[in-house]
C-alpha cells in the first residue's frame, strides 16, 4: 500500500550533504547505509550536540538509547505506555557485541506522552514515534525544552496534513508557526534517517 503522504526530504534536498555525482567514487556518508545502529548513532550525535541533561526518549521502546545515554552521564528516561525490557546485548559502531547485565534497566514512565510530562525534562527525543510529534513541539513552545525529532508517519497524531502535503514539512511549519527555530540533521542508517531539532532555553549550555 502506498503511503498517503510524500516521504521526508533526503539529506541532499535539505542541503545536509552535496548532491552525489554518479561518476564519482563513494566515500564517507555516501557509503551504503548502516542498518541496525540508529540508537547508537543517535547517542553519538546527542553526545556531540547537547550537554548532559534530563532526557526523555518518547516512545523509546526497549530503552537502548536511554541506556546508552545514561552510561554517558545523561539523566535519561523512557516515556512509553508499553513497558518493555532492555535487550540483553547490542553492537557498538565498531560491530563489537556488548552485553547488558541481566538486572539492568532504565527509568520508565509507562503512560502516554503529555506536555506536562515532557515539561519535566530538558531534552525530548522521538525516533519514528507515533502520536507525539506535534505534542513535543508544543512542549518546546510552552516549556522551553529542546527536542530532536525523526518523524516517520502520522499515526495517532491529533492533526494530519492535507492529502499530498508532506508530514515532515507540515511539522516544520507547526514549529515555525510558534516562532521556533528548526535545524536539520541526518544519521547514516537505513530508512527514514533525516530529522530536525529545536534548541530551547533548556538544557543550559555551559551550566
Amino acid at each position: 500500500m502506498t503511503h498517503r503522504y510524500p516521504p521526508a526530504p533526503s539529506p541532499e534536498e535539505l542541503g545536509l550533504v552535496p548532491p552525489r555525482d554518479g561518476a564519482s567514487r563513494r566515500s564517507g556518508n555516501a557509503l551504503p547505509k548502516l542498518k541496525r545502529f540508529r540508537f547508537q548513532l543517535m547517542h553519538e550525535w546527542i553526545r556531540e550536540e547537547f550537554p548532559k541533561c534530563r532526557v526523555a526518549d518518547v516512545g523509546g521502546g526497549k530503552g537502548l538509547l536511554a541506556y546508552l545515554l545514561i552510561r554517558e552521564g545523561f539523566d535519561a528516561t523512557v516515556i512509553d505506555p508499553v513497558r518493555q525490557s532492555l535487550p540483553r546485548k547490542f553492537r557498538n559502531l565498531s560491530g563489537r557485541r556488548i552485553g547488558i547485565p541481566p538486572d539492568a534497566d532504565v527509568p520508565r514512565i509507562a503512560c502516554p506522552y503529555s506536555v506536562e510530562t515532557g515539561g519535566r525534562f530538558d531534552l525530548l527525543i522521538a525516533i519514528h514515534a507515533h502520536g507525539v510529534n506535534m505534542s513535543i513541539i508544543d512542549t518546546v513552545a510552552e516549556m522551553g525544552t529542546s527536542c530532536i525529532l525523526m518523524p516517520c508517519c502520522v499515526i495517532d497524531e491529533p492533526e494530519t496534513p492535507p492529502h499530498g502535503d508532506a508530514w515532515f514539512d507540515w511539522l516544520i511549519q507547526h514549529a515555525t508557526d510558534q516562532s521556533l527555530k528548526v535545524d536539520y540533521f541526518y544519521l547514516n542508517f537505513k530508512g527514514q534517517n533525516v530529522g530536525f531539532y529545536i534548541r530551547g532555553p533548556l538544557p543550559r549550555h555551559g551550566g
